[in-house]
């Protein structure tokens, strides 16, 4: 028994230093030694500054101070605008709903995240349900904010997935996140769960090794905290960012009086017809 509640602390300590925002960007995954498993919790920003400020002070995610010098240097826009949030990156944006939806919410997302957990098991499907498959949310999906190591190379298998099995994979991924959370680099339980969805061993191990994509979603993250985002999940709805979890009550009340506003927009000039 001790050593069963050794190993599930292990799990949620993992999962915790996933809701943090200025990990290390995503290193080469082929495994090995993870000195860097700790600069999650030190607030490090790059596998070299982790190795090189391993008493970096504590990061809090929550915090608006910017930790260290490394973060200090980043330029962080007040106010980024819609076009801001919207600007493509080298990957395509993986997204539900309408192109033409009156509202865009975005969420910045940790694979090891419990609260991304929570969300997407209580609050995602009734969104779906009730907003995105209506027609009314074009919801757009960035879960390319890893912290750690393992967390990476969840991002790295998401992204390798086909366009139509993203969200399936994710999905599963969130779900049986108690399987594959780690403190060390072990992608065979990783891909367990990508195997779910049809990838092949060879198609797992090519992208841990594909530099290119690797370089494509640290652009992602680092974009991210240019907007703002300080941790996981972030939301920007309709250009809002919301620095906290969020619930279907949450999204009624920021949703439903932007398309109210919306409908009075294309009524008032009808009527006035």
């Amino acid at each position: 028994m001790p050593g069963r509640l050794t190993l599930t602390a292990l799990v949620v300590a993992g999962a915790i230093a996933g809701c943090a925002g200025e990990g290390p960007s995503l290193p080469s995954l082929s495994g090995g030694s993870n000195p860097e498993a700790a600069g999650a919790a030190t607030g490090s920003v790059t596998l070299a500054a982790a190795a090189a400020t391993p008493d970096a002070p504590a990061f809090n995610p929550f915090s608006e101070q910017p930790v260290g010098a490394t973060a200090g240097r980043r330029e962080v826009m007040e106010n980024p605008s819609i076009a801001d949030i919207m600007q493509a990156g080298e990957l395509p944006e993986m997204a539900l709903g309408r192109k033409d939806a009156p509202v865009t919410i975005v969420q910045y997302a940790s694979m090891t995240c419990p609260y991304c957990r929570q969300f997407q098991i209580e609050t995602f499907p009734v969104l779906k349900r009730e907003y995105i498959d209506t027609g009314k949310v074009r919801y757009v999906l960035r879960a390319e904010f890893p912290i750690g190591k393992q967390s990476g190379l969840a991002t790295i298998a998401l992204r390798c997935a086909p366009p139509d099995k993203y969200f399936a994979l994710y999905d599963k991924l969130m779900r049986q996140q108690a399987s594959w959370v780690s403190q060390e680099v072990r992608p065979d339980p990783i891909f367990k769960v990508a195997q779910q969805v049809g990838m092949t061993r060879a198609q797992f191990d090519s992208c841990r090794e594909n530099r290119g994509m690797i370089n494509a979603l640290n652009g992602i993250k680092e974009r991210g905290r240019t907007l703002g985002v300080i941790g996981t999940p972030n939301f920007f709805v309709q250009g809002k960012l919301v620095k906290s979890v969020i619930g279907i009550k949450e999204i009624r009340e920021m949703v439903d009086p932007l398309l109210a506003g919306r409908v009075a927009q294309s009524d008032g000039p009808a009527k006035s017809r």
